[in-house]
Order: C-alpha cells, then structure tokens, then sequence
C-alpha cells in the first residue's frame, strides 16, 4: 500500500485578516469610551458650619439694638478676604481693612492680630473668590491654623464663605 503523501502538519495558519480587524475594533472601541480626568475640578469639601459673627445674649429681640453704641465689642470674628487673579492664583489678600500681598506676610499680620489679648478674636472667615485655585486656598488655611490664641489654644473656628 502505497500511503497518501500529507501536507506538512506542523505548519498552522493564522487568518491575520481578522485578527487586525479585531484589534482595530478594540481599539476604537477604547478610544472612544475614554474620559480625560480633569487637571483641577471641582472638589466637594466638607467643612465647619459657619459661626455667627456677633454673639447673641439669651433672649435679645432680632433686630438693631439702639442703645448699643459700639458694635465692635461684640465682634469676635476676623474677616480675611482673598481674590483670585484670572489664571486662578492669589491676585490680593486682605486682613479686615489691611492689605496683604502674600502668605508669610499674612501669618505675621495674624500672629499680631490674634496673639493681642485685647483684640479678642476667636474665629476666623475666609471670604474666597470662587476662581481661586485649591492650592492657594489650602496655604491661607494653613497660615489660619497655626496660630495661637492668647490663651494658648490653637485656632480652630475657620469657615469658608463664597466672595460675593
């Protein structure tokens, strides 16, 4: 008997037709489904309810009181602004009144504000522009929380409000 002469059964053939195609799908098919994550976005932050600005004795009526004549002795709270520039940096910071143009100076300028036992803050509000980067608010709030109070207690009453 004479055998049958096979072809070579080592060899396999792949289909690469079908295989590129298949490639292509996938990557198309990633292409399309991929999100950029944003540089910088917008971050839910949890912070401290803001505290009143002025105390309120029990049973005071709402309303102007006309016999105070002096309404800053019932101020506890010290106003800080900051203004964002249009790339999102710190353009202008401001204590009260007092201008500062940068957060060393604005440490110093709190130190002596807070550090006098006559003045008599005791909490702090951070007016903030909504432009303003996370990066730059996060070093005025921490320039906030490392000062003293005169009687030695770290400050802990910080509130964010938005700058109107």
């Amino acid at each position: 008997m004479r055998r049958k002469k096979r072809r070579n059964q080592g060899e396999v053939e792949l289909n690469l037709a079908a295989m590129l195609d298949m490639a292509f799908q996938l990557l198309t098919f990633f292409i399309l489904t991929f999100k950029v994550a944003p540089i910088e976005g917008q971050v839910l932050l949890r912070m401290p309810q803001a505290q009143p600005v002025t105390s309120v004795n029990a049973g005071q009526a709402a309303g102007p009181d006309q016999n105070n004549r002096n309404h800053a002795t019932d101020l506890h709270t010290l106003v800080i602004t900051a203004v964002a520039s249009p790339d999102g940096g710190l353009r202008q910071m401001a204590v009260g009144d007092i201008t500062m143009g940068s957060v060393p100076a604005l440490e110093r300028k709190l130190a002596t504000i807070l550090g006098d036992p006559g003045v008599g803050f005791d909490q702090v509000i951070v007016q903030v522009d909504s432009r303003l980067r996370y990066e730059e608010l996060m070093l005025i709030i921490d320039a906030c929380t490392r000062q003293k109070l005169p009687n030695g207690e770290v400050l802990s009453k910080l509130s964010l409000v938005p700058l109107t």
